[in-house]
């Protein structure tokens, strides 16, 4: 079962209640069609989507760290954000938490100059938040040379001095003692966790124990003085806690007690999901598994009219279309089309820019400034004390004011989208040399360049963010599906059961 939450927004500009009630019933019919799980609804009123104020929104995204829902349902995707660099920016931050947005009333938009920069911006946003995680980690190699806190969580047992050197925390310290003495005299984790949590102890983030909590504890070489930090490992550049003779004693007993897992079964990504649709009936198509009568797992996309026994479409094989697909993708990262998309992308950003805001700040910075020229010049023409005291008096005000508006100019400022034609250049000509089996680069290549996929038993036609003409690729699909060939054979599915 899919876990979905639907977002609804009306702005007060000539909508009403009733705006909120239609988008609802729009989405909650697209969820029945699809069999979608609706756990939560978000709703804003009377709110501009251009605004970050949203509450209901803002609860929605930080909602998403907790990973209980899939997909954002919307009305459409104005109701998301209007504007394309913030819907850019809170989709990324979704994708890390494993959310995507659906539109339940748009499978292509009409704006394909938008939609192509939105791909882009969020795929940059991607590419760029690793670039930058690379500087983080080069900086924070370089304290962990010098053993100094790099931030995070701070172990049981320890706290940060002003030289941002680990210092021993001496009561959380004698907790951490007594739960490697108790797992060395034969306790189990159970028992020491029921033990701990009754006393009234907690983790270093000062919630109960358990089980994993535990285990990290009575892993971590820290607590015999051995600094980590992402693979370095510098000996006694940690205070000591627990000696040498009872960590290896816990690492043997916890060794034995080790239970091997059974093997997870390695996820199958579906990349073109809520991107790939049945051309006939115009339903979504989503992943499906099944076995062969040889035994083997197949994996592919089935329409969800097939599901509801509305549509007769094929199932199509799972890597199949997928390579189909991304082979078309890379076809377009010619050097005329970087070029084109480069220069097609920052026009939009340009135009994108709603600088109203900056404008009116900086009007009232230029104000604020030539009162206080004002107020200077008539100081040194008064020579009446008590009135030059009062425009002393009005000196610091101005200036505070000043500061204010500055702070919100640098906030409304970092809120512009600043893109370059050589920036965007660089990224699309980066996914140019990308490894074609690696997931994340496939992923980045459909988010970025398919709007949507329409699939027929003979033919596919593909819909791009670029604007250009669909492409339609026929007959390649029934052609290579030969009876001899046990390969071709699973291309679409018949020979196992349906759903």
């Amino acid at each position: 079962m899919i876990n979905v939450v639907l977002y609804c927004r009306y702005s007060s500009h000539n909508q009403t209640e009733m705006s909120i009630e239609g988008q609802r019933k729009v989405c909650l019919d697209y969820c029945n069609q699809n069999s979608y799980n609706i756990i939560n609804e978000y709703i804003d009123r009377a709110l501009t989507g251009t605004s970050d104020k949203r509450p209901q929104f803002q609860k929605m995204i930080a909602d998403s760290v907790k990973r209980q829902f899939d997909y954002i349902i919307v009305y459409q995707l104005d109701r998301f954000a209007r504007n394309r660099y913030d819907s850019a920016t809170y989709k990324a931050k979704l994708k890390k938490n494993g959310v995507r947005v659906l539109s339940a009333r748009e499978n292509i938009s009409d704006d394909a100059s938008g939609v192509l920069m939105e791909a882009v911006l969020e795929g940059m946003a991607e590419y760029y938040s690793k670039e930058l995680a690379q500087k983080v980690s080069r900086g924070m190699a370089l304290n962990a040379e010098k053993c100094l806190s790099n931030g995070g969580k701070i172990p049981l047992g320890y706290c940060i001095g002003e030289n941002k050197k680990f210092q021993i925390d001496k009561n959380n310290a004698n907790t951490v003692k007594y739960i490697y003495q108790m797992y060395a005299d034969g306790k189990t984790v159970t028992e020491i966790i029921t033990h701990l949590n009754s006393q009234g102890h907690t983790t270093s983030n000062n919630v109960p124990f358990n089980k994993n909590s535990l285990r990290k504890i009575l892993r971590n070489k820290r607590y015999c003085g051995i600094y980590t930090y992402n693979g370095i490992e510098i000996k006694d550049g940690m205070p000591r806690i627990i000696d040498d003779e009872l960590f290896e004693e816990v690492q043997i007993i916890m060794d034995k007690n080790k239970i091997t897992p059974a093997r997870a079964k390695a996820k199958n990504e579906y990349i073109l999901t809520t991107k790939l649709f049945c051309g006939y009936c115009k339903e979504m198509m989503t992943g499906y598994s099944g076995m062969g009568k040889s035994g083997t797992t197949y994996y592919y996309y089935i329409c969800n009219g097939v599901k509801k026994k509305i549509c007769k479409k094929k199932m199509v094989n799972k890597d199949y279309i997928e390579n189909l697909v991304i082979s078309e993708c890379r076809k377009l990262l010619t050097d005329e089309n970087i070029i084109k998309i480069a220069n097609e992308v920052v026009a939009e950003c340009e135009a994108e820019k709603d600088t109203t805001n900056l404008k009116r700040l900086n009007k009232l910075l230029s104000d604020n400034k030539r009162k206080h020229t004002n107020l200077m010049n008539a100081i040194m023409e008064c020579d009446i004390e008590n009135v030059r005291k009062s425009f002393y008096a009005e000196i610091p005000k101005l200036e505070e004011a000043s500061t204010e508006i500055e702070n919100e100019i640098l906030k409304e400022q970092s809120n512009q989208v600043n893109l370059t034609v050589p920036q965007i250049k660089f990224f699309l000509s980066a996914l140019k040399k990308g490894d074609v089996n690696d997931i994340k680069y496939r992923k980045t290549l459909v988010s970025t360049f398919i709007n949507a996929i329409y699939l027929y038993d003979d033919k596919i036609t593909l819909i791009f963010n670029s604007g250009d003409m669909p492409v339609t690729i026929d007959d390649i699909l029934l052609s290579e599906i030969d009876d001899s060939n046990e390969t071709a054979k699973c291309l679409f599915l018949n020979n196992i059961d349906s759903p």
